[in-house]
């Protein structure tokens, strides 16, 4: 009878391998996409392990909805199980070994709604490095025609003046069309990334522990949405600390011998999600050094979430950037308020201090 499995997923074809309670072999078999859920049907509930990759929480759920329990494993965890050469059968069988062992890290599950509102952030991101990737454009091609314009969305405003002035025999006809083109480009980027931030607000509204989140100092929708679905379940974390170790905002360590060795942040996880706890940080003129109040933020915003139930962490306070920034390190229109970041100054040196020594 099959306790365990590893499934090693992919487009097209999966591959099973599945063990008995003794860890004896029973199945190992390859499976056309269509065969995967009548396949597990007819199997007892069992254990089933997944690399947490692309379309893993989908045949998480479905898995689920049929009485087996799915655990998630990141690849790098399940890399050291691999026997010699890669291949599906390899795979499915490191998969099978790692996630019956007991000190593994899962990875939780996360809901459909959690996985759209990352696809609102996913999109309006596409949409800014292509805005950003357009302006670079036109900046370059007048440049070639000698015409230049201070940076930022002043200069090119400029720009596109120069371009849209017929009787600047500056640029020539066929680079004026091309310009143009790309200037109508730019504000059709600039209107979707505008109807995404409402969209981004309207979920933010719509979710009692967004909404929650938004009470601490320097988080704002964008950062709070962001959390909420990005943490499908925020107790998996012993404390703030473990928290921000996960994101990456803590030392690296080379330490040996009892001595600590101490480097720059480690920049594991989430590269947008970090990007928005260092734009909160460094919201106040003050705060010299973002990366120190990144941490604080971290430890007081995953305690709130975990609390369920519970009141307000913190009074409303006004957030610098409360819909992180349009690529040019700007607040998008209507969510810039002023504020500062001084009121978890006191504690930020002291989370970033134990952040060292707690580093994972």
């Amino acid at each position: 009878m099959v306790t365990t499995i590893g499934l090693d997923i992919a487009k097209s074809v999966f591959q099973v391998h599945g063990v008995d309670a003794q860890g004896r072999v029973v199945v190992r078999r390859q499976l056309k996409r269509r065969y995967v859920l009548p396949f597990f049907k007819k199997l007892s509930p069992c254990l089933v392990g997944i690399e947490a990759c692309a379309t893993s929480h989908h045949w998480s759920r479905e898995l689920q909805a049929l009485r087996h329990t799915v655990r998630l494993m990141p690849p790098a965890y399940v890399k050291s199980y691999l026997k010699r050469q890669k291949n599906d059968a390899a795979d499915a069988e490191a998969i099978c070994e790692a996630v019956a062992r007991p000190n593994m890290r899962f990875v939780e599950t996360k809901t459909a709604e959690q996985q759209s509102c990352l696809m609102l952030h996913r999109t309006r991101h596409l949409f800014v490095r292509q805005q950003n990737a357009v302006i670079n454009s036109i900046r370059a091609h007048l440049a070639e025609l000698g015409i230049v314009a201070p940076v930022g969305r002043n200069g090119v405003e400029e720009l596109l003046d120069v371009v849209a002035d017929p009787e600047d025999d500056r640029v020539p006809e066929v680079a004026r069309e091309c310009l143009a083109a790309l200037g109508a480009q730019l504000r059709m980027l600039k209107a979707q990334i505008l109807e995404f931030d409402q969209r981004i607000v309207a979920w933010h509204r719509s979710n009692e522990t967004s909404k929650r989140l938004d009470e601490i100092p320097g988080v704002g929708p964008a950062l709070a949405t962001v959390l909420v679905a990005s943490v499908a379940d925020p107790r998996a974390f012993r404390s703030g600390r473990d928290f921000s170790a996960w994101i990456g905002l803590v030392p690296k360590q080379n330490s040996s011998g009892g001595k600590e060795k101490l480097g720059n942040i480690t920049k594991r996880g989430d590269r947008y999600l970090r990007s928005l706890f260092t734009a909160g940080a460094g919201g106040d003129p003050l705060c010299e050094a973002p990366w120190h109040q990144a941490p604080a933020m971290a430890h007081r915003t995953v305690g709130a979430a975990a609390n369920q139930g519970g009141g307000h962490c913190a009074r409303q306070q006004d957030r610098p950037h409360g819909m992180g920034h349009d690529g040019q390190r700007r607040a998008p229109k209507g969510t810039c308020r002023p504020g500062g970041m001084s009121e978890i100054a006191p504690v930020s040196l002291r989370d970033a201090e134990v952040g060292r020594t707690n580093s994972t």
